[in-house]
């Protein structure tokens, strides 16, 4: 009995391995089909994808990254508890899985035509060809690009911050962190030096934020404190956030939670402080007494704010502008479309919505267009059918498709120590040991690939083995 359960687990397993890496043929692009443009591939982007129907259309990708990013683990990556790769999946994993072809270009979109139905590509990699600029006409378009890093205007921000949105941010601070240690091991070096080294400031009390000073304490506990026994004691953690609390999306109680948890870790919260200037070596803040105080530091992690993207702003400038009315993002009416370009669609960071920028909303409203544009393909695909009743096709799907709805599922954020906290429907707020195993059994579920749920569980496999790698890359 337990051998024949195992032989159908290897069995089920090693099928479900040789489908993921034997791509079927394909149909090939067919002209007399509309084509739908996607913009980006992030959680809005990929999910549109996955669950699009493309028999019934041409589809092209633009993209300056060839994969998806997980980005609710991105934090892990910044001290080693998962690898990069890890939580990221080509692009090319769902496009040669779709049944007809699909044009995937690496490249940044620079500018939309609407009025033509245009875009401008330009190749972005380090390795550029003879071609490097090119026109692409879509029948639709899905804005779907994500938001870029805010600096509120704040000087020396983008100089000497580290960001964390994207795996090179990721990469980056996993250096600059190890950068610090090692200069401060540096023989001779000034006490007053070292302190500053050793002082890891996160701007952001957000999620983001929080899960990163929580990677970074347990990362100094369990890791550095071995490797480096004469600095980790000096390590210091501290958050800088403008509201009063962290987490203002949380419920009161996991706030305070949270607060408490950090004050036991010694990660010290500057709550009501406002920072005014970023140095090389010193954070300029108002503080609680409004009074402006210099904050030496190490490494600096900028984990707050979201502003459109370049193309994304470009566009809004040249709608109506009675129509679009933010500058986070595209408005759009109910259904996800364009205020002002009703061929256009925005989903994610890429929009300005009544609702959060959170994963879940871009990764529900992606699968949403895709209802809507695979009814459409099945309705224009009976045209003749549907004409010969009497109907029009715009009336039939007028009918089907109602306009986008979002129930929120809850939210979840680690806290450090073996810890996670969450927010769940009907009012129910945990955390502690027992929602840490929940936390990663949903992050573990919610990845896209079988290949990405085993690397990242071997990766946490590997951490509470061997530990996390500290060498500088």
């Amino acid at each position: 009995m337990v051998l024949g359960i195992v032989t159908l687990g290897v069995g089920a397993f090693s099928y479900e391995v040789y489908n993921a890496r034997t791509p079927p043929a394909q149909f090939e692009w067919d002209h007399s089909k509309k084509t739908i443009a996607i913009l980006g591939s992030g959680w809005a982007a990929t999910s549109l994808l996955k669950d699009l129907d493309t028999q019934n259309y041409n589809v092209v990708v633009v993209s300056p990254r060839n994969y998806f990013l997980f980005t609710p683990l991105l934090p892990s990556c910044t001290v080693g508890t998962v690898e990069l790769r890890s939580i990221m999946m080509p692009m090319r994993y769902i496009t040669r899985f779709k049944p007809r072809q699909i044009l995937f270009a690496e490249a940044a979109c620079t500018d939309i035509d609407h009025e033509n139905k245009i875009l401008t590509v330009e190749d972005n990699s380090e390795v550029v060809g003879d071609t490097s600029t090119q026109k692409i006409h879509y029948d639709y378009l899905v804005v779907a690009c994500g938001a870029e890093n805010a600096t509120f205007g704040i000087p020396g921000v983008r100089e000497f911050a580290c960001f964390l949105k994207e795996a090179w941010d990721a990469k980056k601070i996993r250096t600059k962190l190890m950068d610090c240690m090692e200069t401060a091991a540096f023989p001779g070096q000034a006490d007053s030096e070292i302190e500053r080294l050793l002082h890891m400031v996160v701007v952001g009390g957000g999620p983001t934020g929080v899960e990163y000073a929580a990677e970074l304490h347990d990362f100094l506990i369990e890791d550095l404190a071995d490797w480096y026994p004469e600095l980790a004691p000096k390590l210091k953690i501290t958050l800088v956030e403008a509201l009063p609390h962290v987490l203002p999306s949380f419920s009161k109680e996991l706030i305070n939670y949270t607060e408490e948890h950090f004050a036991k870790a010694k990660v010290q919260i500057l709550s009501n402080t406002m920072v005014k200037q970023v140095t090389q070596k010193e954070l300029v803040v108002q503080n609680q007494q409004k009074q402006l105080e210099k904050i030496p530091y190490g490494l600096l992690v900028w984990a707050t704010g979201n502003t459109a993207r370049q193309v994304v702003a470009d566009l809004i400038k040249k709608l109506p502008s009675n129509l679009q009315t933010q500058r986070r993002g595209l408005t759009v009416d109910e259904y996800l479309r364009v205020k002002g370009a009703p061929d256009i669609y925005a989903l994610g960071d890429a929009s300005a919505t009544k609702w959060p920028p959170t994963a879940q909303v871009a990764s529900r409203q992606g699968h949403y267009l895709a209802a809507v544009f695979n009814t459409m393909g099945s309705v224009n695909a009976d045209k003749m059918k549907i004409e010969s009743s009497g109907e029009t096709p715009a009336a039939v799907i007028e009918d089907i498709v109602k306009p986008f709805t979002y129930s929120h599922l809850g939210a979840l954020a680690y806290i450090g120590s073996d810890k996670a906290i969450a927010d769940l429907p009907g009012n129910v707020h945990i955390g502690g040991a027992v929602t840490f195993w929940f936390w990663k059994s949903v992050y573990l579920n919610n990845l896209f690939s079988l290949r990405n749920r085993m690397l990242v569980a071997f990766d946490w496999i590997k951490k509470s083995t061997f530990g996390r790698d500290i060498s500088r890359e």
